[in-house]
């Protein structure tokens, strides 16, 4: 059997590889190791490593490398030693990482040294802070590219990558989205004492590119949520800088009537209040990636979600500046906006990526893996370049 790691850091990437975890946890090619470190090791927003273990789908490691009084680039230096320790403790055969986050660029580091195959998940995608140049960083490190549709793929192609190395499998998180076995709505609403009957779902995240700016933004925001009719479930933003200067404005909201406030919710438990959500309001992913599936609206504000989704294909989102004026008006015609799409998938990732990845443990065996990676320049780029030589020569 291959020995796999999965690195996860957040409760956002933990809820994409999921059901990933569990299918290589039950396949006979693939023992599967979790190496857990990140925002999960932080009380401040929840502790939600402790869920990862719980949930048994492979052997544990957990590491705290990370400190919120530290900068981006120290905690991915921490990581990056870290991670290479266990690494040459375990020698694993691959290394799967998601999406965009600095904890997946630390571990893509020490693959990619350590002559490990990194296995990208979501690459390919756009979106509108430095979290785009940590994906493509990462796309560029990695030697197998597991991604959501033919758009990210074609990226992939534009940044050089092998066609034969690109597998599209959709998002691996709608296999559990579409799934029989979520929680029932009453049972969570009961869980975590929301006693809403309607109800949308607020989760603002900070711009690491506009910093300066977020004091300003939430101000904004502050006048909706403090004078907005609507029920809302608040769950905390993620631990990049700036996050604390939105939690001191939520503070300031969770004692009224209408809010209920949570450092985290289990991945499951936040779907099913997705599913029955009125709308889900911010800029989390949430609300460009999974909202679709069920067609809940998403008012998307502001610029973090800029250029992920194609809005002749996603046709509930409303996307709206930070003016409070604009959200009380995108919240007042988005039941208009109720409609689903197959954009990211369609449930059947966790065959996809088995079946790629027993493919690429085939070409491994017979020496066809791309170790050494080289750059596939696209047709009209060689074009260009045969023009410049041929000049040159002349």
């Amino acid at each position: 059997m291959k020995k796999i790691v999965f690195v996860t850091g957040t409760r956002a990437d933990y809820g994409k590889i999921k059901s990933l975890l569990k299918a290589t946890k039950e396949s006979d090619f693939l023992k599967t190791h979790i190496y857990i470190t990140g925002m999960h090791l932080l009380k401040e927003y929840g502790y939600t490593f402790r869920q990862v273990v719980e949930d048994g789908f492979g052997e544990c490691f957990v590491e705290k490398n990370v400190q919120l009084s530290h900068g981006m680039d120290e905690n991915i230096g921490n990581t990056i030693v870290a991670f290479s320790k266990y690494v040459h403790k375990i020698q694993p055969d691959y290394i799967v990482v998601h999406g965009d986050r600095a904890d997946a660029l630390a571990a893509a580091i020490v693959g990619m040294l350590n002559n490990i195959q990194i296995v990208h998940i979501e690459g390919g995608e756009v979106t509108g802070t430095v979290d785009d140049s940590i994906r493509h960083a990462i796309s560029k490190i990695s030697h197998i590219h597991m991604t959501a549709n033919e758009e990210t793929k074609y990226r992939l192609l534009q940044l050089g990558e092998k066609e034969k190395n690109i597998h599209v499998i959709g998002s691996p998180d709608i296999d559990i989205m579409l799934s029989d076995k979520l929680p029932k709505l009453e049972a969570v609403k009961e869980r975590h004492e929301i006693p809403f009957h309607d109800y949308g779902i607020f989760i603002y995240h900070p711009v690491v590119t506009e910093t300066e700016k977020i004091e300003g933004y939430m101000r904004e925001i502050g006048k909706w949520l403090k004078t907005t009719d609507s029920n809302l479930v608040v769950v905390y933003p993620n631990n990049d800088m700036g996050s604390e200067v939105i939690v001191n404005h939520l503070q300031e909201i969770k004692g009224q009537s209408n809010v209920r406030m949570y450092r985290s919710l289990p991945f499951e438990d936040f779907l099913i209040l997705l599913k029955y959500a009125d709308f889900i309001i911010g800029n989390s992913s949430a609300g460009i990636r999974e909202a679709c599936i069920y067609g809940v609206p998403c008012i998307n504000i502001g610029t973090r979600q800029n250029g992920r989704y194609n809005p002749r294909l996603l046709k509930n989102i409303i996307t709206v500046s930070e003016d409070f004026r604009e959200i009380q008006a995108a919240i007042e015609k988005c039941k208009e906006y109720r409609f689903v799409s197959t954009y990211y998938g369609n449930g059947h990732s966790t065959e996809l990526f088995l079946r790629a990845m027993k493919k690429e443990i085939e070409k491994a065996e017979v020496g066809e893996a791309d170790i050494q990676k080289v750059f596939v320049d696209l047709a009209e780029t060689k074009e260009h370049i045969n023009q410049f030589v041929n000049e040159g020569c002349e």
